[in-house]
């Protein structure tokens, strides 16, 4: 992440100078002269929300943010707001400002939260390197701590990780590569990274795994990753899922290129999540005990790339008839998910950029979510989801969608014909969980073709700020 947020008891006469405020509060007006309080009282008037004041020495800049409908569309505002700070400050040339604010806590986190997300750069193959000229935001307020600025830049900078890792292109990073960043996060933020190779996942016999990898001449890798604070007690722990596709063609199932095939670098989005979250929740020192597990490879249609038609044994020891080699992600998770039974975990959260279908349902603005948990655990994950604005909308979860899933000559097939694909994809990985589970499809809001505000364009980090908020307060 390159920005720092820190506490400021006095800002600098000569520095750039950003009050803060909500529609139905006051701001400091000591700083202003009469000339410049007449002039932000006429822009007011105008709907105007920033303002812009010329100090010679300095600028000051009045951001007002309307209250919303709800506290949580509230705390969106003012990450979007915060957003529309920093690009202001970029083009400004603007490397540090002071804030000042009246505003509750979580409004100014939010906003330092969206200065933080909105300005993160990937620039690593850049010839020229346009670097963001902002770095620094102090925050001048008592109603905000230095513990709260560093457990938001522990979670701002996990997000920006994932980030990188979803925008690599697959020649820089490719199953084995995910692992190794993975161990390299484990290292600086101290959670414990194991990775099995072709041969132990072979040992193993995760069929579905190594199916998905008979195209491609790279090995497939399985990453378990582990943080348990001293703190955390004796219960069962939780376990993060992600899916690892590096890049997926869609196999011999070959997908169109435009819209499709090009962005398909972003398939491991469910990967970067689990990552990023670990390594939010081990710089935190969370009192929790939590599992990922990453299984990893590319899709290719090589010469001995599985076949539509196929029947692959899995992990668990149950067969599936492949019908659609473009429906990988859901081969190599099922292994996954049964391998995260040996922890006879509390709960297993799964992320993946699972189907074309739950991006179509509800587009970029929430994740699919169906599972099991319990009612309590439903309404945690929503109250999270809501906070962080990375909403949950559940689907259904009916034993029926099963039927469309039966094969003629094995136990299952992996795809359930044109209708429900997100639910039977999720019924699909339900068969491979004898435990609490819940299935979070972030195809629609991983991976942005346009500039979205905080979340920028391309890799959006999505899940991570979700599941750390949901286990700080579970």
């Amino acid at each position: 992440m390159n920005t720092s947020i820190q506490l400021t008891t006095k800002p600098s006469d000569n520095e750039d100078l950003l009050i803060l405020a909500s529609s139905s509060e006051h701001y400091d007006t000591s700083v202003f002269s009469k000339s410049e309080l007449t002039y932000i009282k006429t822009q007011i008037k105008k709907k105007v929300r920033f303002i812009v004041i010329n100090q010679l020495k300095r600028q000051v800049i009045l951001h007002i943010v309307d209250d919303k409908k709800s506290e949580f569309q509230t705390l969106e505002a003012y990450r979007i707001a915060g957003n529309e700070f920093v690009a202001f400050q970029n083009k400004s040339k603007s490397a540090s400002t002071s804030l000042i604010s009246a505003c509750e806590s979580d409004h100014i986190l939010a906003y330092a939260e969206g200065v933080c997300l909105g300005n993160y750069q990937f620039l690593r193959y850049k010839s020229e390197k346009n670097v963001n000229s902002f770095k620094t935001l102090k925050i001048q307020s008592k109603k905000v701590s230095a513990k709260d600025l560093l457990t938001l830049a522990f979670r701002c900078d996990a997000v920006c990780k994932s980030r990188d890792l979803v925008n690599e292109p697959l020649n820089g990073l490719n199953a084995t590569g995910l692992s190794n960043e993975f161990r390299k996060m484990g290292k600086e933020a101290g959670f414990k990274v194991t990775v099995l190779d072709k041969k132990k996942i072979q040992a193993l016999k995760m069929g579905g795994l190594l199916a998905v990898n008979l195209g491609s001449i790279d090995p497939p890798t399985f990453t378990i990753m582990e943080y348990r604070s001293p703190k955390a007690g004796k219960g069962k722990p939780i376990v993060l899922v992600g899916k690892g596709v590096v890049y997926d063609t869609g196999g011999l199932s070959l997908k169109p290129t435009p819209n499709s095939m090009d962005y398909m670098k972003s398939d491991m989005a469910g990967a970067a999540a689990v990552g990023g979250i670990m390594y939010a929740i081990a710089k935190m020192k969370l009192p929790c005990h939590v599992i990922g597990l990453v299984p990893a490879t590319d899709n290719r249609p090589d010469g001995n790339a599985y076949t539509p038609g196929d029947v692959i044994k899995m992990y668990n020891g149950s067969t599936v008839e492949v019908l659609n080699t473009d429906a990988e992600g859901r081969m190599i998770l099922a292994d996954a998910l049964h391998y995260a039974a040996k922890y006879k975990p509390e709960v297993v959260f799964e992320f993946s950029t699972l189907t074309g279908a739950a991006a179509n349902a509800i587009g970029k603005y929430g994740i699919v979510c169906m599972g099991d948990v319990s009612d309590n655990l439903k309404k945690e994950l929503i109250s999270a989801g809501n906070k962080v604005y990375e909403r949950l909308v559940e689907f259904p979860y009916w034993d029926e969608y099963d039927e469309l899933l039966k094969s003629d000559i094995a136990d299952m097939k992996n795809i359930g014909g044109p209708i429900g694909g997100a639910i039977t994809a999720g019924r699909f990985l339900s068969k491979f969980t004898n435990y609490p589970y819940m299935h979070f499809d972030i195809a629609g809001p991983a991976y942005g073709k346009s500039s979205d505000s905080y979340r920028n364009k391309n890799a959006s980090g999505v899940g991570v700020r979700l599941i750390c908020e949901f286990l700080q307060n579970h």
